[in-house]
């Protein structure tokens, strides 16, 4: 489990095409710090580091991981958001977070409020089944990237968050602009409660 605050990023230095698979190296300054078999979020996925050599590690993500986040965008040079599973005797900063990526999203608009960022994303998906239609509530928690944010301007397919400038910093939250990708994981409470509601069909 996570928290959805990210300890750091890491760069993208090496990336192979083993059958539907793909195989990143990662360079980390958490690399030293990890173990084979450990699970570490990269922009919200939970993956499994496979080797660890000279300051960076590998991960594998499977063709129904690429399929579903933006993993399978990503080129050598690009940044990742990382977080490290929270600690049983850790502080719960952020919320409940998986590292299962329920679906992609767009950012439609970046603005800079001279001290803050508004991001605006777009999630809507033909493909999804009425029935399964994510949703957001206003001032409910969403991940983003990895990123444990708050929403608000909740609408049907719509939502904004606000970045602060240490957010903004530390984060791959500095390179999105209007046009890109990001991985969206919902509330699991929220997804919970509309289950329940549904009558669990």
């Amino acid at each position: 489990m996570f928290t959805g605050i990210i300890e750091t990023t890491g760069l993208v230095s090496a990336i192979e095409e083993e059958g539907t698979n793909i195989t990143f190296r990662i360079e980390s300054s958490l690399a030293p710090e990890l173990k084979i078999d450990q699970s570490v979020s990269h922009n919200g996925v939970c993956l499994t580091v496979t080797s660890i050599a000279d300051g960076s590690y590998t991960v594998t993500a499977v063709d129904e991981t690429l399929k579903k986040t933006n993993l399978g965008k990503l080129t050598i040079g690009d940044r990742v958001n990382l977080e490290r599973c929270m600690p049983a005797n850790g502080r719960f900063d952020g919320h409940i977070v998986q590292g299962h990526v329920d679906q992609t999203g767009i950012c439609t608009n970046v603005q800079d409020m001279n001290g803050s960022w508004l991001y605006d994303f777009q999630y809507g998906n033909l493909e999804v089944e009425p029935s399964n239609q994510n949703v957001t509530v206003e001032k409910g928690s969403i991940c983003i990237n990895g990123v444990s944010l708050t929403v608000f301007n909740s609408q049907h397919d719509t939502f904004r968050v606000t970045i602060i400038p240490y957010t903004y910093e530390h984060t791959n939250f500095r390179e999105l602009k209007a046009g890109d990708v990001v991985n969206l994981e919902f509330d699991i409470l929220g997804k919970y409660i509309k289950k329940m509601l549904a009558g669990y069909r």
